[in-house]
């Protein structure tokens, strides 16, 4: 099994809504932070990645078909290098709702005194730390202009990276249309995915056996 889709959008941009509408077209199972949570030896990989030391990505997707959120969007053009036949999808949506999103939710586990992370997130908010608050948004997680341009720039490394065929840039709002016409697959009559809004943050992600 290989990678036939690589997410290079930011977590907090529909990613989880993503994530069960690839697997719902076939393209299962995706890839997603919530993956890292329920496999702890998953952060292994990527702290390993964000130390820039190389990173065997075979092993990494090993079993699955797509990927999308933080930690793999980091690495998009790896996995566009190394899964070459792959279709890259870059989910947007407006930045400052993006950006209040994150801090009501992401922002604030990585913000947090480690030892007021519930025991089954500690893997998680070491990884986000080093990964995104450190090597994404340069520790200013409080700074709205600043985390604001660096997703700016990161859109705009994608479109300069990946060549617009092979490209989606895809708001969730849009539905299932461009999404499926992109893939070539036909389009579900089920309403497209919507999990883990703001207000529910958490209650839609894995937890592994024993945490609560």
């Amino acid at each position: 099994m290989t990678l036939a889709v690589v997410g290079a959008g930011f977590g907090r941009t529909g990613t989880l809504s993503m994530k069960a509408a690839l697997e719902q077209l076939g393209l299962g199972p995706c890839y997603h932070m919530a993956e890292v949570i329920s496999h702890p030896h998953f952060a292994e990989h990527w702290m390993t990645a964000a130390s820039g030391q190389p990173v065997k990505w075979d092993v990494v997707f090993n079993g699955y078909r797509s990927a999308v959120d933080w930690p793999a969007c980091t690495f998009y053009r790896e996995q566009a290098e190394h899964f070459h036949e792959a279709k890259v999808i870059l989910t947007v949506r407006d930045f400052d709702t993006w950006y209040e999103s994150c801090q009501s939710t992401i922002f604030n586990i990585m913000k947090a005194p480690l030892e007021m992370v519930p025991p089954h997130m500690a893997h998680v908010a070491k990884l986000a730390r080093k990964l995104i608050a450190e090597n994404t948004f340069d520790g200013k997680l409080d700074d709205r202009a600043h985390c604001i341009a660096v997703h700016k720039a990161h859109i705009e490394e994608v479109k300069r990276t990946i060549p617009a065929a092979r490209l989606l840039v895809f708001e969730v709002k849009q539905g299932w249309e461009p999404l499926c016409r992109f893939l070539n697959v036909p389009v579900p009559e089920t309403p497209f995915p919507r999990v883990n809004e703001r207000e529910n943050f958490g209650k839609d992600l894995p937890k592994p056996p024993g945490a609560w």
